[in-house]
């Protein structure tokens, strides 16, 4: 039987030792993932690193929205990658789109040679495409070793045929890692894709411990309440990687 990875998309830096305390044999490292993520700072890179010997790849993620970036956009993401390759990471995990959906090839090359050589994840941009087949195409010309994806659904569980036919139409040129939603009882599913990667994030939400809260003020609006943090949870992944033990 072939083996599997399985990553965890860890926020923070306490994620990221929670992920590697579960068995994950990789990070996804990132920040603000309640919004999709964007690209941790600096110091969580660099205390990550110093904090865990598993695998690291670095979401590069200017702003939250969609994937079409402008110039100076494009010039933070460029910076970025150099940063986190002086940091000592695995891997860069990125996605650029043109404006009528379709990959950029152009930038993407770029990016992907600015890279290495490190890996190169084109993340779940892929799934606002307007064809995924081609998507994939154009990915694999590039150069990128990666695409993470949720078969352009909201959840990948819900997208098993498409992404069973990625698999099989990527024939081993790049790795297609099934991600979004899987947990516990998704990974049942997901495992018949074909695919021998995974990514999840497994986080709970942790209140805080701040005593004093000031009464009607917050800075999260109604995304995440001011007194809540999400945390990879060790269990969850846990759970994860014992059934992909017993598969693989």
């Amino acid at each position: 039987m072939k083996g599997f990875t399985l990553e965890v998309c860890a926020n923070s830096v306490q994620s990221a030792i929670n992920a590697q305390i579960a068995g994950a044999k990789r990070i996804e490292l990132c920040e603000n993932l309640f919004i999709g993520g964007t690209t941790p700072s600096y110091g969580c890179i660099k205390t990550t690193r110093e904090r865990v010997d598993i695998a690291i790849n670095i979401l590069i993620r200017p702003r939250i929205g969609d994937f079409l970036y402008s110039d100076i956009e494009f010039e933070q993401i460029k910076n970025d990658i150099l940063v986190a390759k002086q940091l000592g990471v695995n891997g860069i995990v990125c996605g650029i789109l043109l404006p009528n959906g379709e990959v950029d090839t152009e930038r993407t090359d770029e990016l992907v040679e600015l890279s290495k050589p490190l890996t190169f994840t084109f993340h779940r941009a892929f799934d606002f495409t307007p064809d995924p087949y081609k998507a994939l195409e154009d990915i694999i010309k590039t150069g990128a070793t990666h695409i993470l994806t949720s078969g352009q659904k909201n959840k990948a569980a819900d997208s098993v045929d498409l992404l069973y036919e990625l698999v099989k139409k990527a024939a081993n040129r790049v790795v297609i890692m099934p991600g979004s939603g899987i947990n516990a009882d998704t990974i049942k599913r997901i495992v018949n894709t074909g695919a021998n990667e995974f990514h999840m994030s497994g986080v709970k939400d942790v209140e805080s411990k701040m005593i004093y809260r000031k009464e009607n003020l917050t800075l999260n609006g109604n995304s995440l309440p001011d007194y809540v943090n999400q945390i990879s949870d060790v269990e969850s992944i846990k759970m994860v990687v014992e059934y992909l033990n017993l598969h693989f």
